[in-house]
């Protein structure tokens, strides 16, 4: 899924490039890049993901690209920082898995 979302997200950034010189627009475009790769990666998962939900939600507010590739990239944003980053990410590397142990009650 990050693989997925990390790919939408650079694709949608390179389809919709600003020709102009406004750097505003230029630098939002390098951090949805870098968002991008930190998610296929898999690093600061949960950061980048949050991060990722925000961009798409902004990007289907303001109209400025395809409503339904912002939806896309909107909803896996979220469901990533909800899920986290998985086995396969520098994430479980760095800080392994939480195991969370559920003891009986005692009557």
């Amino acid at each position: 899924m990050r693989l997925v979302c990390g790919i939408s997200l650079i694709a949608d950034e390179l389809a919709t490039q600003s020709t102009g010189p406004h750097q505003v627009v230029v630098l939002a475009h390098y951090a949805s890049v870098v968002l991008a790769l930190l998610l296929i990666a898999g690093f600061w998962t949960p950061i980048a993901a949050t991060l990722t939900f925000i961009v798409g939600m902004w990007h289907a507010f303001t109209g400025q690209q395809d409503l339904w590739a912002c939806t896309l990239i909107a909803s896996l944003g979220a469901a990533l920082a909800l899920l986290g980053p998985g086995a396969w990410s520098i994430d479980a590397r760095l800080f392994g898995w939480k195991q969370i142990e559920i003891r009986a009650r005692k009557p």
